[in-house]
């Protein structure tokens, strides 16, 4: 009976618990940071890596998915967005990590295998025998189904990471669908947990009580590790401190007698819902201001989040190569990569379709043509180029319509909030590996001495 009651306080508690192994000699070309996450992912066997852009998230799971491949027998697979899949086997040739690109079951072989998010359907996930989600923020892009179908996929498979920048910049519920994926609690029972409903809100959003947020951070440090310098997990910072963007805005002058509604003035509304309208009446100014600061004889990535603001870029600037929605798969993944090898100069996308994994260290210049309320998609686009191994200083132009300051506001005050996030994931993160050092697992021995009569003697 004690045994059992032992077992039973286990469950219910919400430290992490090594599901996992103990590591083999981890790759010599691995950095203090890496190694310390490495050795808490493959420990933990389900846990989640939130290192920011340029810490070596791509090597982590790269080393974590060799591993495990090596300790279960079976391949391991490693998810990734769009284009993503062939740097990601051409980072495991940078570490002597032999890594296969796969689009389908059959070609499935031993070792670490790489496959976009769009390949999954094709695939047999109880085939492998751990799995890695690259940019798993990425997720919450898909539909719910989507959603649904990866964590259904592999929600029996043994080792998990999941790996991303950006866990949640503006909604710490985002930290749910990573703790549900790995196994860790379900997202409703970590909001009746640490949560409360604030119905002093007209979106009555989840805010953490105020009185739980040590709790809190300490239970997310249990099963993932986060950093946003080396430093954080106790490496060397020396060459990772960029220097700040260059951040300069364009405003445009918006026409206000168009679209006026019977008034002599338009006045605009520039709520969630009903900003594409304003966008739309201010399309051609903010692309041709776009278009002229991308004309120069360096590499520049434009951004956009219309179909029609894209188009209408690509015919403006010179040496613009266009990746949109419809493109093939296979045409969208060239490009992209054709941009970080230098075949062309300039491309217009939207963060949606390359904001997330990509690599374009090579380019020091970002021009966004359009910006939405989203500051995740603002911010992974923003670090495809600000990141390590950047040698310039970075230029990011901003354009937008007079009518839009509200919405870079906005954007700005969800910066700030995801700087809060990830300093307290930062302090608690400091916690955890502190206590970890000096904790001892208390096993008190079953030493009681009872007195004959209720021994039955």
């Amino acid at each position: 009976m004690i045994e059992e009651y032992r077992a039973f306080i286990a469950r219910r508690a919400v430290d992490g618990q090594k599901l996992g192994f103990t590591p083999k000699p981890i790759n010599p070309m691995a950095k203090d940071h890496q190694i310390a996450a490495l050795d808490f992912a493959l420990n933990r066997g389900k846990s989640a890596a939130f290192l920011d852009t340029g810490l070596g998230k791509s090597f982590i799971e790269l080393e974590f998915a060799r591993q495990c491949a090596e300790e279960t027998g079976k391949p391991s697979l490693i998810l990734t967005p769009l284009a993503v899949a062939g740097q990601m086997v051409r980072e495991g040739q940078k570490f002597g990590i032999d890594a296969r690109q796969i689009r389908e079951q059959a070609d499935v072989g031993a070792g670490v295998m790489v496959a976009n998010y769009e390949r999954l359907p094709k695939l047999d996930p109880s085939s492998f025998g751990a799995v890695v989600l690259d940019e798993s923020s990425i997720l919450k892009s898909y539909a719910g189904q989507t959603r649904a179908r990866i964590q259904d996929a592999f929600r029996d498979t043994p080792l998990k990471l999941a790996a991303t920048a950006t866990p949640s910049p503006n909604d710490h519920t985002e930290l749910g669908n990573h703790a549900e994926f790995l196994g860790v609690m379900r997202q409703q029972e970590m909001l009746s947990k640490w949560f409360i409903n604030d119905t002093s809100t007209a979106s009555q959003d989840w805010r953490l009580k105020g009185h739980a947020q040590e709790d809190f951070w300490q239970w997310v440090a249990s099963w993932s590790r986060c950093a946003t310098l080396p430093s954080d997990l106790g490496g060397d910072d020396a060459g990772y401190i960029l220097p700040e963007i260059d951040r300069r805005i364009h405003e445009v002058a918006a026409d206000r007698t168009e679209d006026t509604a019977g008034l002599l003035f338009r006045i605009p509304e520039m709520s969630a819902t009903s900003f594409h309208q304003e966008k739309r009446l201010t399309l051609r100014q903010r692309c041709e201001r776009a278009a002229e600061l991308a004309t120069h004889d360096k590499p520049v990535t434009v951004w956009c989040e219309t179909n029609e603001e894209s188009a209408l870029l690509a015919k403006m600037i010179p040496d613009a190569r266009e990746v949109h929605g419809s493109l093939d798969p296979d045409k969208k993944e060239e490009l992209l990569l054709g941009f970080a090898d230098g075949d062309f100069r300039v491309i217009v996308t939207k963060p949606k379709l390359a904001g997330f994994g990509v690599n374009w260290q090579h380019c020091a210049h970002a021009v966004f043509a359009s910006i939405s309320f989203s500051y995740e998609q603002h911010y992974q686009a923003v670090r495809r180029s600000h990141r390590f191994g950047q040698t310039e200083r970075v230029r990011n132009d901003i354009v937008i319509s007079d009518t839009e300051r509200s919405i870079w506001d906005v954007i700005n005050v969800k910066g700030a909030k995801h700087d809060e996030m990830k300093r307290r994931m930062s302090e608690a993160m400091r916690k955890a590996q502190s206590s970890a050092q000096t904790r001892v697992k208390y096993e008190r021995p079953l030493d009681l001495a009872f007195p004959a009569w209720l021994k039955g003697e």
